[in-house]
């Protein structure tokens, strides 16, 4: 599996993997007109403007050689680094991506605090952070057209990624 930084050419694939992520991931927790509906059409134009017309951040993408197989997205504030998105296809789950990407993002952030926003009812997504390190920070409410959802905060805080537990196995 190769880490390598995301170009304009990714955008179409990350926004498809980023809709299947979501479909999966938040199925029960998000409306299903919503995950069915205008998600798509969300991530691709949230895509185009990060990766086409030049957005702030920066895009690893976990390439195995035939497709993406994961991504992070980073984007840096005043001394943080949001960890805007880190998803990895739903058919690799568990196969060790995520945690490789997390500790590039780490790398990335090079001691500042990195910090993501997740799902309080991703509790999948809870757990990997949790394993990983991660500090629970605070708990807010996000809006979405139709619909809310409570969001959990978590952050790194000058952590060097080889800090960060890996697994002992299927660690690709």
């Amino acid at each position: 599996m190769d880490i390598r930084e995301g170009a304009a050419a990714d955008a179409g694939p990350i926004a498809a993997l980023h809709t299947r992520s979501w479909r999966t991931a938040y199925a029960g927790i998000f409306p299903a007109d919503y995950l069915e509906g205008p998600v798509e059409e969300q991530q691709a134009a949230m895509w185009h403007e990060r990766l086409v017309n030049g957005a702030k951040g920066e895009l690893l993408v976990a390439d195995d050689g035939t497709s993406i197989a994961g991504f992070a997205y980073l984007i840096p504030e005043d001394g943080r680094v949001l960890l805007d998105n880190l998803h990895v296809d739903p058919a690799l789950k568990r196969s060790g991506i995520g945690g490789v990407l997390l500790r590039q993002a780490l790398d990335r952030a090079a001691g500042q605090e990195l910090y993501l926003e997740v799902l309080k009812e991703n509790r999948p997504a809870i757990a990997f952070y949790e394993r990983h390190g991660a500090t629970r920070a605070r708990q807010f409410v996000e809006r979405f057209p139709g619909f809310e959802v409570d969001v959990l905060e978590y952050y790194w805080s000058g952590i060097r990624s080889d800090t960060v537990p890996r697994r002992s196995s299927q660690a690709s």
